[in-house]
């Protein structure tokens, strides 16, 4: 019976080839991902003794717009039926005086401050408007979302009244309606929907602050902890 020679060194090469490429692919893998990377593989933090790396958290930016949109919207269809139902008439009395529909035009900030400074107001909204939508694509967080998406929707909804009411466009008033305990803002501002916005979603961003959580869906004290493992 014959024998069959031994492979030559060509065929063996052409036989480890494959694994070669297949070692090659997960390398590529690990760098692209920033894991260390060892003659035979990918590293795990187990080797290496380092901490592993964070999950990464889904983006969070259609939950910012969806929380926007909701507070724009409920605030411009609120103040258009504010304006019609409400235009020359006297202040409508509901939940047994608790609240009050009473229509006012703002020239000011919210809760009707600072009546002296409607472009400065107008500027900073437009300011606000930016630095949200900037941050939105770094958002991982859904409570820093819907907290930004509330102070975005009341910002809008303001400026579309600085920006398209009377007298004119950078000067327009902004449409108060809501009135507590009183009419004419007797215990506390006339304020609109936006407003609410705003102060909901202000307060939501400082509790989030203060228990660490941060807009990229980190904690300040698993940083903390990541800081000194990688110093130790």
């Amino acid at each position: 019976r014959r024998c069959r020679p031994p492979p030559s060194a060509a065929a063996a090469r052409v036989a480890h080839r494959p694994a070669a490429l297949v070692r090659g692919a997960e390398h590529r893998r690990a760098a692209r991902r920033g894991n260390p990377v060892g003659h035979n593989g990918p590293v795990t933090s187990e080797e290496t003794g380092a901490a592993p790396a964070p999950e990464r958290r889904p983006r969070r930016v259609g939950l910012l717009a969806l929380a926007a949109a909701f507070v724009l919207l409920a605030d411009q269809v609120t103040k258009a039926v504010a304006v019609a139902a409400l235009q020359g008439e006297p202040p409508a009395r509901l939940l047994g005086g608790a609240l009050y529909l009473d229509l006012h035009r703002n020239p000011g900030a919210a809760f009707s401050m600072a009546t002296g400074f409607t472009w400065v107001f107008t500027l900073v909204a437009m300011v606000v408007v930016v630095a949200i939508i900037r941050l939105a694509p770094r958002l991982r967080s859904a409570g820093w979302a819907v907290g930004l998406g509330m102070v975005l929707g009341g910002a809008a909804g303001n400026l579309c009244d600085r920006l398209f009411r009377a007298p004119g466009p950078m000067r327009g008033h902004v449409v108060d309606f809501l009135s507590v305990f009183g009419p004419n803002g007797a215990y506390f501002p006339i304020f609109n929907l936006a407003d609410s916005g705003l102060s909901v979603g202000g307060a939501l961003i400082v509790l989030l602050a203060l228990l660490g959580r941060d807009y990229d869906g980190t904690r300040t004290s698993d940083r903390r902890r990541a800081g000194d493992a990688t110093t130790a």
